[in-house]
């Protein structure tokens, strides 16, 4: 079969499953089953996964010390467009790795590769995601998943056109817009990328004029999107009951007009479950910049100025230690913006 390095990949990727390392377990197993309502499944002592669809696996959780997201999983297509995808990582000198059968197992896929990612986040990708005939056992009424994937992951960078870079050409990945920001006299630039419909499979801020990174985990937060706002309510409110901490209030985005909140996880970044965000339309569509991230509400919660400081004392700390990236993929055509 003859491959087209450069014909697009745009619109064949759609963000599969994430994989969270954690020693965490048992607050883990009650913040997603309880609070935040997916269906749960405990395979080993050391490996627990989540579901939110017929998937077998959209979360796979295992024994660790990161406390953090430790690879990323990305849906391909068809054989072609997952063959293009990996050409073009190996020629760029990158090394690819074939997942083991056990690991493809684990994460419910066939034909599985793996490759360096920024920030130290694996990038893993697949072609046919295994369904599960057992029913879902959740109090969630559903999840938006199909075609768009099934949520984005938003991370700090004191990197961000690097970053860019990477998953435009990974993934021929297109900018959506932008959101300039100030937070705490700190001024924010947001950008977002999409890879098929969703409005952003991946958002990446970074602080204006300082190349530091605020955040302790590669993370910032994960989300996912409620098939009802009656799910999306029901959730904010068994959060609160079960004790878990709050990040931001109910709101809704300048940009994708998403309503949603954030929680904290149990591993320290955040977990935004949102419900209707607005759908691309290829055809029409203009990257534009929007100033503050919310219409109304996403109101912090509970944050002191012991937090805050936190959060300067982290960044001067990044300056120290260099962001991981993937320079031979992090594409010199694309703007430092």
């Amino acid at each position: 079969m003859t491959i087209t390095p450069g014909a697009s990949v745009f619109g064949a990727v759609h963000l599969g499953y994430i994989v969270i390392e954690t020693d965490r377990f048992t607050d883990w197993r009650r913040f997603g089953t309880d609070a935040i309502g997916m269906h749960h499944d405990d395979l080993e002592t050391d490996v627990m996964r989540f579901r939110l669809d017929d998937q077998e696996c959209r979360f796979l959780l295992r024994r660790g010390p990161a406390e953090d997201v430790v690879a990323t999983g990305w849906h391909i297509d068809d054989h072609t467009t997952f063959e293009r995808i990996e050409h073009r990582v190996r020629a760029h000198g990158v090394p690819v790795v074939q997942g083991t059968e056990e690991e493809a197992e684990l994460r419910g896929v066939e034909r599985l590769l793996r490759f360096p990612g920024p920030k130290g986040i694996t990038q893993e990708i697949y072609t046919t995601p295994v369904t599960s005939p057992e029913p879902l056992r959740m109090l969630a009424s559903g999840w938006v998943t199909g075609e768009a994937g099934m949520g984005h992951v938003a991370i700090t960078s004191a990197k961000p056109a690097l970053m860019r870079g990477y998953f435009t050409t990974v993934f021929d990945a297109r900018l959506t817009d932008y959101i300039d920001e100030t937070i705490s006299g700190v001024k924010l630039k947001i950008r977002f990328l999409r890879v098929n419909e969703r409005h952003h499979s991946l958002a990446i801020a970074a602080v204006r004029g300082l190349p530091i990174d605020p955040i302790r985990t590669r993370v910032q937060h994960l989300n996912i999107q409620a098939a009802s706002l009656d799910d999306l309510a029901r959730s904010y409110e068994r959060v609160h009951e079960l004790g878990f901490d709050m990040a931001l209030s109910v709101g809704q985005h300048t940009n994708d007009k998403e309503l949603s909140y954030y929680a904290r996880t149990p591993s320290g970044f955040e977990w935004e479950v949102g419900w209707n965000p607005i759908v691309i339309d290829e055809s029409t569509w203009e990257p534009g910049t929007h100033q503050g991230i919310s219409v109304w509400g996403h109101l912090p919660v509970g944050q002191t100025i012991v937090d805050k400081l936190d959060q300067f004392r982290l960044g001067a700390r990044s300056l120290a230690h260099p962001e991981k990236t993937v320079r031979a993929l992090s594409g010199a055509g694309v703007p430092d913006d």
